[in-house]
């Protein structure tokens, strides 16, 4: 692999664009190798008998001979001895130009490919780039398959751990945190959703999905020993209703076929990706599930606007100082408009509340739907309309149509918590029929992003990740927590996360590295607040989101007040850009700190994050251009360690030459906006 200059991954080089061709090679024996563009990685394909790869990075192995097939119904397999037709190699190096531009304007696509043909009609295509390694089926029969089964293992060459996001079923939000053991713990009841992380020693590998259309889902389970292998949900053949609170969008599988997809016989499968890092900064910077995504289907894009949004269900619509009564009314929604539309944000979201629920065709008493969204447009704000993915289900066409009709900009359907085939498929609907209505799509509720969004750029952003609202309920949003994510769903794609909390307080893991140091106040301050939540972490790691996590629609998750009471911290997130020309990871270790420089046009910005400890940090400010710059720095201020929410504001002027150093708080961070003079 490429070695990254002071843990420093640019996620966008220039490059000539090249096609080398493809190579026919001779079949001879069972045995075939292909390696990585700068050499470091090679894939070894062993076509004895069964079908297995491995792979060797910098000559030692990393992932041991781990079998594939695709178990369809009357159709032989690849483990049944089936003979190698031909094995080609290509060669390919080109620049991808992202509609939306989440890492960088510029995407570099370089690898080496082999394809693998069998005499059964199934080939299996492998790609090696110098930061992964991916692996897809292709078959060509000429009538519709049922596909019965996958074999996908991940057999690691030595005793490795693994970041293990498990889950209790297949029917499941995936918002977990991160479980870090021995592989070999791993039990081969052990249920995890993607992706998931693995520590091979030598490297990091995640193991993840791109390009999933009319498929089921990857998941993991355990093998007991030194591996992992794939399972998949297969498709509902019985749903239930939910409790009678949810049943508008909770429908639990209760039975289920014995297939995971009836598809077409001639097609290209999701692919396998395995992401490599030699370090894990550059996790952060990887972008192979775009790269191997299905390219854009949507002809035009320029309606397409990524920005910021005033949200309204975390903060439970509370406002202080109005002369109304704040809920789910008009008046409290055109509150949020004009916030927005002061502080330069693009939308507003209508969350739970603006329907009665299980009828989207139907209005809310003192809540005039038309009206704020064409008082929002005469402000240059959009509005975003949530529904449960269940009533969108039933009233398709209709509620479709009448989300156009009403002028909204985008629509947030929730609470899918499946990703079988006929679930996928829903989502590929959705977003098909948004984008002819140019609607921007953020699914919530959702599996993690598999490659919709390059196929669909209105679908601009999505949840699948344990983010600020468990803070409501729940202790699981740690510093640790927030520094893990970028290390491992992030990698898969966009989150919605929904930073921004401006109640700050001292959370019980911080409490307690504070209480070892001997700096410790008599208590943690952090407690659980429904209506009133907090965060566990400082004020300025929750500012430091905005340019560490990534996400187009980019929520501002506090009450419009409590943002307004703090505007300097709110001028500066209101700021901070949601897509990026350009992402450096200046450094990171997972669950421990994470350092980004990003640049949007001529302006720079920087994030910094630590989990519960304190820590100092050095940054170098030589990914500037040479010249002199206006600095803008958020700190944590010097008492944050016993209350969370102060900081210190630091203006000055710098250039290419500086370097900074911050003193991070327990659950603390760092962030500045950096401007080029004249």
């Amino acid at each position: 692999m490429k070695t990254v200059n002071h843990l420093k991954t640019i996620a966008s080089l220039a490059v000539v664009l090249t096609n080398l061709g493809v190579v026919e090679a001779a079949v001879a024996g069972s045995v075939h190798k292909l390696n990585s563009p700068d050499g470091d990685i090679t894939v070894t394909v062993n076509a004895d008998k069964q079908v297995s790869y491995s792979i060797n990075l910098n000559g030692q192995p990393l992932l041991a001979p781990s079998v594939i097939d695709l178990a369809i119904d009357g159709k032989p397999g690849l483990s049944s001895g089936v003979a190698v037709d031909n094995v080609s190699y290509q060669a390919h190096s080109q620049v991808l130009y992202p509609e939306v531009r989440v890492k960088s304007a510029e995407v570099v696509d370089e690898y080496k490919a082999m394809t693998v043909t069998f005499a059964n009609g199934y080939t299996v295509e492998f790609r090696a780039y110098d930061n992964g390694v991916a692996y897809r089926f292709v078959t060509d029969f000429e009538q519709p398959v049922t596909v019965l089964n996958e074999t996908a293992e991940f057999n690691f060459s030595t005793s490795a751990t693994v970041y293990y996001p498990l889950e209790e079923s297949f029917y499941s939000h995936n918002e977990r945190s991160y479980l870090h053991q021995s592989i070999g713990e791993i039990k081969p009841t052990d249920l995890a959703s993607t992706p998931t992380l693995v520590d091979a020693g030598s490297a990091k590998v995640l193991i993840t999905e791109t390009a999933l259309r009319d498929y089921a889902g990857l998941w993991l389970l355990g093998d007991g020993k030194d591996g992992l292998k794939g399972t998949f949900p297969q498709q509902p053949t019985k749903v239930v209703d939910g409790e009678p609170e949810w049943i508008d969008r909770n429908q639990p599988v209760v039975e289920r076929a014995d297939y995971i997809a009836k598809t077409d016989g001639k097609r290209a499968y999701p692919w396998r990706v395995l992401a490599i890092a030699e370090n894990d900064a550059e996790l952060l910077t990887n972008q192979l599930t775009y790269q191997l995504a299905i390219p854009n289907k949507v002809a035009d894009t320029s309606w397409i606007k990524p920005g910021k949004v005033a949200w309204d269900w975390y903060n439970a619509n509370n406002l202080k100082g109005v002369d109304f009564e704040a809920g789910l009314n008009t008046e409290t929604y055109k509150f949020y408009v004009d916030f927005a539309s002061e502080h330069g944000i693009e939308y507003v979201i209508l969350d739970e509340g603006w329907y009665p629920l299980g009828d989207l065709m139907g209005s809310v008493p003192g809540f005039d739907v038309p009206e704020i969204i064409a008082y929002a447009k005469e402000r240059n704000v959009g509005i975003i309309l949530w529904t449960t993915w269940l009533t969108l289900e039933q009233q398709f066409d209709e509620a479709m149509d009448r989300f156009a009709e009403l002028g909204a900009v985008g629509i947030k359907p929730d609470f899918f918590q499946r990703d079988d085939q006929e679930m996928v498929n829903f989502y590929w609907k959705i977003a098909d029929e948004a984008a002819k209505r140019h609607l921007l799509v953020d699914f919530h509720g959702a599996y993690k992003p598999a490659g919709l969004r390059r196929t669909y750029p209105n679908v601009i952003s999505r949840e699948g990740v344990k983010g600020l609202e468990w803070n409501k309920w729940s202790l699981d949003s740690t510093p640790e927590h927030n520094t893990t994510l970028p290390f491992i769903r992030m990698v898969a794609g966009p989150m919605d996360y929904t930073p921004g909390a401006m109640s700050n307080a001292v959370g019980p893991a911080a409490y307690e590295q504070i209480q070892y140091s001997g700096k410790a106040p008599d208590h943690a301050d952090f407690t659980i607040r429904f209506n009133r939540p907090m965060s566990q972490t400082t004020r300025v790691h929750q500012m430091a989101m905005f340019t560490v996590f990534e996400s187009p629609l980019q929520m501002m998750a506090d009450s419009p007040t409590q943002y307004l009471d703090n505007p300097e911290c709110a001028e500066f997130i209101a700021s901070v850009p949601s897509v990026w020309d350009e992402s450096i990871a200046l450094n990171g270790q997972i669950g421990d700190y994470v350092t980004f420089a990003r640049r949007s046009g001529s302006e720079w910005f920087v994030g910094a994050m630590t989990d519960e400890h304190s820590r100092k940090m050095n940054i170098d400010l030589d990914f500037l251009p040479a010249g002199r710059y206006d600095i803008v720095i958020f700190q944590d201020g010097i008492n944050a360690h016993r209350f969370a929410e102060d900081f210190k504001k630091v203006t000055k002027t710098v250039t290419h030459r500086d370097s900074l150093t911050m003193q991070l708080a327990p659950g603390g961070g760092f962030t500045a906006r950096i401007t080029p003079r004249n």
